[in-house]
């Protein structure tokens, strides 16, 4: 982690991969607006807390200011899919959309990477950070396996089909079995929040929606194992199809 407003600005300029900058609510001071104008100048994800939250990140005089240094830097999603397509190979990737918990995330990461997906997409806020504890969880795959952030999901979706890739989002809010959907394409699969699912604009935006069979009294699975169900359907179609 850096401390201090003029810290995490240098941070920034000098190229640091960053997860996320932490500002304590309610500073408005002019270099808190020139830190907040370089973020996003930048695209560097920011979001504003209490005092207490910060005092529980570091007890260091951090001046209202703690920035979390990612623990690995992010890749560039369309050189993932043009390696892909030049190999031959059909992209496969995953969309993750809201994971909160860090050991979700790390269990995504860990199906991911043993299924040989091309990489993980998230967005740049509202994912649980990626840190030491997600590397452990993830038993190392995010050494090997490629995540690429980014700022807008939505539009990113629209990129994705702009490069002939199929997104299919697993949701229990689908009419259509994943066993009747053709998964042996160029593909891109949505998972969704612990919470709510795959949020409404992202459905939307999806090619189709798709759903695990549930038999029993629960409704809904975790994240992290409806994630690893879809995945491997998919693995089952591309290699025995």
């Amino acid at each position: 982690m850096i401390f201090g407003t003029r810290a995490v600005m240098e941070a920034i300029r000098a190229g640091r991969e960053i997860e996320k900058i932490f500002i304590q609510s309610g500073l408005n001071n002019d270099l808190i607006k020139e830190l907040i104008q370089t973020a996003k100048s930048q695209g560097v994800p920011f979001t504003f807390v209490p005092q207490q939250k910060l005092n529980r990140l570091s007890t260091k005089n951090h001046q209202g200011v703690i920035c979390v240094l990612a623990s690995f830097t992010y890749a560039n999603l369309e050189g993932i899919i043009d390696q892909a397509y030049q190999q031959g190979r059909e992209p496969f990737l995953l969309i993750v959309d809201r994971v909160t918990d860090v050991r979700n995330f790390g269990a995504l990461a860990r199906t991911a990477e043993c299924a040989g997906l091309d990489a993980i997409i998230m967005g740049d806020s509202g994912n649980a950070p990626l840190t030491g504890d997600a590397m452990k969880t993830s038993a190392g795959a995010l050494s090997h396996l490629p995540v690429c952030r980014v700022k807008d999901l939505k539009q990113t979706i629209r990129f994705l089909k702009d490069n002939g890739i199929q997104i299919v989002a697993c949701t229990e809010k689908a009419e259509q079995l994943l066993y009747k959907v053709d998964l042996n394409v160029p593909l891109a699969l949505v998972v969704g929040s612990e919470e709510d699912g795959i949020s409404p604009q992202l459905l939307k935006a999806a090619d189709v929606l798709a759903k695990i069979p549930m038999t029993g009294k629960i409704s809904s699975l975790n994240v992290s194992v409806a994630a690893g169900i879809s995945i491997y359907e998919a693995v089952r179609q591309k290699t025995y199809r």
